[in-house]
């Protein structure tokens, strides 16, 4: 471990390299400071500062799972390096614009102090799919934030900023740290998901309101609820960029370059892209001089993203550890493999409305050369994660809107058939193999797999999962195109490993 002179820290920037931004005050409190914001939002946010000379958006960042960012960036000062990484070489910058970072195990009243403070304006998110705590119907899991809700309703009763109680969840910090707002004057404020969750703020909005609803019921919420309703937005926003695991080499890489150790180093491709919903409850950053989109409708960016990337992401993670692979990289250039990306691609287009300005297919194709980029890191199991919270959006859109399709015959279409044949084959093999399965439902998938009688039984059980694949219905007919749709599955599993395509 290096020295603490030999940190980098913000009162001494590296030489060579440009200054970063100092911000005077935290105007922004971002919920999940892992490695995807500090090389999305908190870029963009310095370029807007940079162009604009507004130093009033500082970020405080909260860090939802454990330590160990804090650990990395408060020594430093709150600054790290981006290393960016493409076909042409790499490029390093030191970015300002986290002031620090807050553990909620151990520092939530802070938390809420500082949600609650009128110079914040804006609480920004990326806690992962599964961070938003839902159910398999969607809505809030009120279990698994109750902790968090028992605390909410102590500090409505006391009427204090908060009992100490460590938040357990991000939802639940949130709504406690809405309502300590609202206790200490209630200014405006927006609340901006920018997470891979399709319709993101709304779907936000709606589990606050359960989140209110399940701590504060009848007249106990009124206030809560009526402040919510006049005084906070939740816009939708749709994010892009890929931000591989950092190595130990590549920080030793940048030691070398900055003269100083840099322990919250992130690593990022050239392409960045964030569209935004103009609906805020009250300032905000100049984020459109970073680079940001601003738009009245998110949605069509946010589904060609989600069912063209995203999509195809999860199903080469899926077939690529299958088939031995340990990057994307690897598995993308598996003509059959990139084959199969293509076609759940293609299913997707067939049922995407263009944003302004974009050819879908030429899109599509430039995903996939972004994934080859070899420089990028992503593997194959770190992608696989969490399958159960992504396919719903990632194919299950695509899926429901093809099977609702007549035109196109109702028939299951090819490419989410293989998609899926990928992760059932994939949670089949974990299982089987003994491994855990890195899933939020993992009891469940296990015990599927375990009580079928055989792999075949096991992939149609798991096509079946509840909540997997919503807003499929019956035929006209009253058939079930859940069962066309898992034999189908189970059938192209069979296929594919006859062909050596997951072997």
């Amino acid at each position: 471990m290096p020295t603490a002179d030999a940190r980098l820290h913000r009162d001494a920037p590296p030489p060579g390299l440009p200054a970063p931004v100092r911000p005077t005050q935290v105007g922004i409190v971002h919920l999940g400071i892992g490695a995807f914001h500090r090389a999305h939002q908190a870029v963009v946010t310095e370029e807007a500062a940079l162009a604009t000379g507004d130093v009033l958006w500082g970020i405080l960042g909260v860090t939802q799972r454990s330590g160990s960012v804090r650990d990395q960036l408060r020594p430093q000062g709150g600054v790290y390096t981006v290393l960016t990484v493409g076909p042409d070489g790499a490029s390093a910058r030191v970015v300002g614009s986290v002031t620090d970072v807050a553990w909620p195990a151990e520092e939530t009243p802070r938390v809420l102090a500082t949600l609650a403070a009128p110079t914040t304006h804006v609480v920004t998110l990326t806690v992962t799919e599964k961070g938003y705590s839902r159910g398999a119907d969607g809505g809030l899991d009120v279990g698994s934030v109750r902790a968090d809700l028992d605390a909410l309703a102590r500090e409505e009763r006391v009427a204090e900023p908060g009992d100490g109680a460590a938040a357990a969840s991000a939802v639940g910090l949130l709504v406690r740290g809405l309502a300590a707002r609202r206790r200490a004057g209630g200014a405006p404020l927006t609340v901006l998901s920018c997470d891979n969750v399709a319709d993101n703020g709304r779907v936000l909005a709606a589990l606050v309101g359960q989140a209110v609803d399940a701590a504060l019921p009848g007249a106990d919420g009124d206030d809560l609820r009526a402040w919510l309703a006049a005084s906070v937005t939740f816009p939708c926003s749709m994010v892009d960029r890929i931000v591989p695991a950092t190595t130990t080499a590549q920080r030793d890489e940048v030691e070398a370059l900055l003269g100083a150790r840099d322990e919250g180093l992130v690593v990022a491709e050239p392409f960045l892209q964030w569209v935004v919903e103009d609906r805020f409850a009250g300032p905000r950053p100049a984020w459109e001089r970073g680079g940001a989109t601003f738009t009245d409708d998110v949605a069509p960016y946010e589904r060609a993203k989600l069912r063209l990337l995203n999509g195809a992401h999860s199903l080469l993670a899926y077939a690529g550890s299958l088939a031995g692979y340990a990057t994307i990289a690897e598995a993308v250039a598996d003509p059959v493999l990139a084959a199969r990306a293509r076609a759940l691609q293609g299913d997707a287009i067939a049922t995407l409305d263009a944003p302004d300005g974009i050819d879908l297919a030429t899109y599509a194709e430039q995903l996939l050369e972004r994934f080859a980029n070899p420089a990028t890191g992503h593997t194959t199991r770190q992608v696989a994660m969490d399958g159960t919270q992504k396919i719903p959006f990632r194919w299950g859109g695509t899926l429901a809107d093809r099977l609702a399709d007549r035109s196109a015959g109702g028939d299951p279409p090819t490419g989410v058939v293989t998609a899926l044949a990928a992760w059932a084959g994939f949670v089949v093999e974990e299982v089987r193999a003994g491994r855990p399965v890195d899933d939020p439902r993992a009891e469940e998938l296990r015990a599927l797999v375990e009580s079928a009688d055989d792999d075949g039984a096991a992939v149609r059980a798991l096509v079946r999962l509840p909540g997997l694949l919503p807003g499929i219905r019956p035929d006209t007919d009253g058939r079930d195109p859940l069962d066309q749709l898992a034999d189908a599955v189970a059938a192209d599993l069979v296929a594919a490993t006859r062909a050596g395509v997951t072997s």
